[in-house]
């Protein structure tokens, strides 16, 4: 077996027991594998033959997803680690809440960020190639719409009210990545390959950014009336916390990394199809 195919089969692979661990509500084995699942993408992108400028930028943005994700896993087992919360007065800990809820947002903050740049460097990858049958990005444009106007929507759900300034502070990075993603897939069309996986993975991978932009903005919108209760005085002080976790739950993280990950990949492959296409290999 060729090394190019041997690590793209082990990326599979890795990415089939990321999902599994998913299901399992494993969290921590699923974002090693999701690791372990990137790196052997990298591996193949760049032990696989292509344009240099594609290759180069498509392994970057794989790279730096896999950066992203191994950061999460450290974050996964810092937080898994830390003390309980203080207990000797509400006011104490609705401190403690608060803060505790700004440096979650903050660290997915960060973590949006990497993702953004790792999606523009794909996006780059995608604009090196070739342009070939423009009437194609017709069909990659038109599938673009319906996920602009779900960023529309989430935008103003979490709005309703709270500072224009604010959300955007908070949320600018995976509304950047989000937006770079769609953007990407709008101009895949005419640069698609001849089995047209890179529009598959962009709809996916952009689907994956628009999702997590609404659950940041979520999260945000969520904090920012638990900081501010003298903005919504509908509110009550108080928590629900539960530690188990459902079938609908596992399912639906599971579903969500799969989706990133096939996304993912299949951007990786298609671009380094639709390079080889246009060399004429």
């Amino acid at each position: 077996m060729r090394l190019p195919l041997g690590l793209l089969v082990g990326s599979v692979a890795a990415g089939v027991l990321s999902v599994a661990a998913a299901l399992l509500a494993m969290r921590a084995a699923s974002l090693q594998f999701g690791v372990v699942m990137l790196l052997s993408l990298l591996g193949h992108v760049l032990a696989s033959r292509g344009a240099r400028r594609v290759r180069w930028a498509v392994a970057t943005g794989v790279g730096l997803l896999a950066v992203v994700t191994a950061t999460r896993l450290l974050w996964y087992r810092e937080q898994a680690d830390e003390a309980g919360w203080p207990t000797s007065g509400a006011g104490l800990a609705k401190v403690a809440l608060a803060a505790h809820g700004r440096e979650l947002i903050d660290r997915e903050r960060l973590a949006s960020a990497g993702v953004a740049l790792g999606v523009l460097c794909l996006a780059v990858g995608v604009t090196a190639l070739p342009a070939r049958g423009r009437r194609r990005g017709t069909v990659t444009a038109v599938l673009a719409l319906p996920l602009l106007a779900w960023l529309g929507l989430t935008s103003a759900r979490n709005l309703d009210g709270r500072p224009l300034p604010d959300l955007l502070g908070a949320v600018w990075p995976a509304l950047l990545a989000a937006l770079v993603a769609i953007g990407a897939l709008a101009l895949s069309g005419p640069r698609a390959d001849r089995r047209w996986l890179l529009p598959a993975g962009l709809v996916l991978l952009s689907f994956a950014a628009v999702r997590g932009y609404a659950d940041l903005a979520s999260s945000w919108a969520g904090w920012w009336l638990f900081a501010h209760p003298a903005e919504a005085t509908f509110l009550e002080v108080g928590l629900t916390v539960s530690t188990s976790t459902t079938g609908v739950t596992r399912a639906s993280e599971a579903v969500e990394t799969a989706i990133a990950l096939a996304g993912t990949a299949l951007v990786a492959v298609g671009a380094l199809r639709g390079s080889r296409d246009a060399d004429g290999s």
